[in-house]
């Protein structure tokens, strides 16, 4: 069930300079409107760093969901799992991507796994190929969609990950989990290198002009509470945003927020405008800046009155 009422915003503001210059000419007149009205939300606010294993849109969700939201310990494997078969047993679950490692002399960079052009057969097939592999360590793999496998076994119980996005186009060493904990998965990591560089999986897809796969990421690991959340409703969570930022096209992340501001931001505005109680939950790469419906004292009125804050105002907050 979504939230219509509560509007939580992935990647609303980087510290990139393409965005910071996409900024200077960006005007959102509902979005300011829309903060004009609110007040903040102290307790739904967090901060962070962008060296952080979760994303603060990830924490924020997580929060909204009645989830855990320690850092790298979401478990939004096992809550996955749970939305498939409604049986909560206190296991743990991670997901795992198949990957391109693209190793230069001094990175290791994670290629976006869209742009692998892998199928559904594709997929299913390489997971058959690896899958021994895995379970000798204990790790049972299970098909979920072509770039997303789960995995269960105990390792994932308290083993702090980073989300698949945090690394995407970046330098994997800075983000590997910590060594001593994730042996088994560092040791993984150099087999299925291996195993798959000489591979006629491997030799079939570069035949066909299609990018090799030589690696995997695990994230979103850990067991959900026992019992389970009771379901809440899930905010609304637009991904245009993320999809530009995380492509580094900030023309594209610019003209998002125009289509956000005339869209789902001034629906919320008119929801507010006529007394439904609403959140706005912003998030950029380090923190989160949340704000809802509540009364405001008359130093505050004033405020927005001659004061406004604006959202170009609060970006370096983010």
């Amino acid at each position: 069930m979504s939230d219509t009422n509560h509007l939580l915003i992935p990647y609303a503001a980087s510290a990139a300079t393409g965005c910071q210059q996409a900024l200077q000419g960006l005007a959102l007149p509902h979005l300011d409107r829309l903060l004009a009205r609110l007040s903040p939300h102290p307790t739904h606010s967090d901060s962070g760093e962008e060296t952080s294993f979760s994303a603060p849109h990830e924490r924020a969700l997580a929060r909204a969901l009645g989830l855990p939201a320690q850092d790298g310990r979401i478990p939004w494997a096992a809550w996955h799992r749970h939305q498939q078969v409604q049986s909560p047993n206190g296991d743990a679950w991670a997901f795992v991507t198949p990957c391109q490692w693209q190793v230069s002399t001094d990175h290791v960079t994670l290629r976006n796994p869209e742009h692998l052009a892998l199928d559904d057969a594709a997929s299913r097939a390489l997971l058959a190929i690896v899958s021994p592999w895995f379970a000798e360590d204990g790790i049972t793999l299970h098909y979920d969609q072509p770039t997303r496998w789960l995995a269960s076994s105990p390792l994932f119980a308290d083993l702090a990950t980073a989300s698949l996005e945090r690394v995407l186009q970046r330098d994997v060493r800075a983000w590997m989990p910590d060594a001593k904990a994730a042996r088994t998965l560092h040791r993984l990591h150099s087999e299925m290198q291996m195993l798959l560089y000489t591979h006629a999986f491997n030799d079939e897809r570069s035949e066909r002009g299609l990018p090799v796969i030589n690696s995997f990421w695990v994230h979103g690991t850990g067991p959900i509470p026992t019992p389970a959340p009771s379901a809440l409703p899930t905010p609304t969570v637009p991904t245009t945003l993320r999809d530009a930022a995380l492509n580094e096209d900030w023309r594209a992340w610019a003209a998002a927020w125009t289509a956000l501001d005339a869209g789902p931001v001034a629906d919320l505005l008119r929801k507010s405008e006529g007394g439904e109680p609403v959140q706005l939950t912003l998030c950029g790469e380090r923190n989160t800046l949340a704000f809802h419906t509540a009364p405001r004292t008359l130093a505050q009125r004033f405020q927005s009155l001659f004061r406004p804050q604006r959202f170009t105002d609060m970006c370096d907050k983010l």
